[in-house]
């Protein structure tokens, strides 16, 4: 579709701010959706494009990650593994469930997670002692989250960061490092869903993706940099943004 230098340029805003939050705390997708969105392009397409997109973007958040040493990459090749086994099973559930009932639910576990996170000022600030073994983790988080991803999906990567430091004993800073690892995974699988059925218009993800990069790269930096009060402000932010939207969406339904 042709679109004007202007268009370009707000989505190219667009992808850099999403991809700088998105890198942070997660929730990119509530800033770069709309966008694509509103400069016309069907809801279909306006998936498979931002998954392109967000996919690119996560790449460079988790090298950075990776390259600072954070990502704990024994344990990125199980959990991605079941991550990208329930993503299937989602999406591919998807279509035969409805899933209004999840849009009634989670913005509840996501309200539990932003008080809890507000009340513990702290939270995620040092390493702890993990409750449960990394691969038990790997296949139980992995299939839940990875499923939950591919059939709703608001809220996955909120989910991963404090699964990371509930229960592996992560910092902030390294559960983010690891969530990108699992978010990198789960738009992996729905990118080659969505390609496999002509919704990605690539010259335009591509072209919003390079602002995205940027973005993730600036916003990964700035997480390394600042640690765990930058990650916890912004995760409270992309948490309490989300939990609007989906009691919005509920609404209007």
């Amino acid at each position: 579709m042709h679109l004007s230098l202007v268009a370009y340029g707000l989505l190219a805003l667009a992808g850099f701010s999403a991809g700088l939050v998105d890198a942070i705390a997660g929730g990119g997708g509530i800033i770069s959706l709309p966008a694509l969105l509103a400069v016309g392009l069907p809801p279909h397409l306006a998936l498979g494009t931002n998954k392109l997109q967000a996919g690119l973007g996560t790449s460079m958040a988790a090298a950075n990650y990776a390259r600072r040493g954070l990502l704990v990459r024994a344990e990125v090749p199980l959990a991605a593994s079941c991550t990208a086994a329930g993503a299937l099973a989602g999406a591919a559930l998807v279509t035969q469930l409805p899933s209004l009932w999840l849009a009634r639910v989670v913005p509840w576990l996501l309200l539990a997670i932003f008080v809890h996170v507000v009340r513990a000022p702290r939270f995620g600030e040092a390493e702890r002692v993990a409750r449960i073994e990394a691969r038990p983790f790997s296949i139980a988080s992995g299939l839940l989250l990875g499923s939950y991803d591919g059939f709703f999906g608001p809220g996955t990567g909120s989910f991963w960061t404090i699964a990371f430091v509930a229960l592996r004993g992560f910092s902030l800073q390294r559960a983010t490092a690891q969530t990108k690892a699992m978010n990198l995974t789960s738009n992996a699988v729905a990118l080659a869903w969505f390609a496999v059925r002509g919704d990605v218009a690539w010259r335009l993800g591509l072209a919003v993706a390079a602002a995205n990069v940027a973005g993730a790269f600036v916003g990964s930096s700035l997480a390394i940099e600042r640690g765990a009060r930058l990650i916890r402000a912004f995760f409270l932010l992309a948490v309490g943004a989300t939990v609007m939207r989906l009691v919005w969406r509920t609404l209007v339904r």
